[in-house]
């Protein structure tokens, strides 16, 4: 695309399936690895990537040339494949994701706290903080769909 130019930033999270609590902390920094080469692959470009045991958070720019759900299929498929394969278990991440934009004014503080992933989930789980992002980007939900 000639003299197209753009700034996409997605914070983008998703649970494991079952929200089984399968990343556990030293596998995270491999998969985490291996999801941002993924990024990179498709011409996106990761500003972190971060998470617990259940979930994920990423913080990444995307071309306009790739939609979101595009580079979140190829992620996930890639990645639960390749991290069932490394570990020699049964893994898969959930059906859909949570995306939600983020200006470049507000990249830092997104940042800051998807870094911080380990203190937030002292305080309360995936379930209240997944809730409360969707009500506070102002995005209709039905709670009995969530978690399927």
């Amino acid at each position: 695309m000639a003299h197209t130019y753009t700034d996409l930033l997605f914070h983008v999270v998703f649970s494991t399936h079952g929200h089984l609590r399968s990343l556990t902390k030293e596998r995270r920094a491999e998969l985490f690895a291996y999801m941002a080469a993924l990024i990179k692959e498709k011409g996106g470009r990761t500003l972190i990537i971060n998470g617990v045991e259940d979930h994920v958070h990423l913080l990444i720019a995307l071309p306009p040339t790739i939609s979101l759900s595009d580079i979140m299929r190829f992620l996930k498929t890639n990645s639960s494949r390749w991290f069932s394969q490394r570990f020699n278990v049964k893994f898969a991440w959930q059906k859909g994701f949570g995306a939600f934009s983020v200006s470049r004014s507000a990249a830092h503080q997104v940042e800051k706290y998807i870094r911080h992933q380990e203190a937030h989930h002292q305080k309360r789980d995936f379930r209240q903080e997944f809730i409360l992002m969707l009500e506070k980007s102002g995005v209709d939900f039905q709670e009995e769909f969530l978690w399927k």
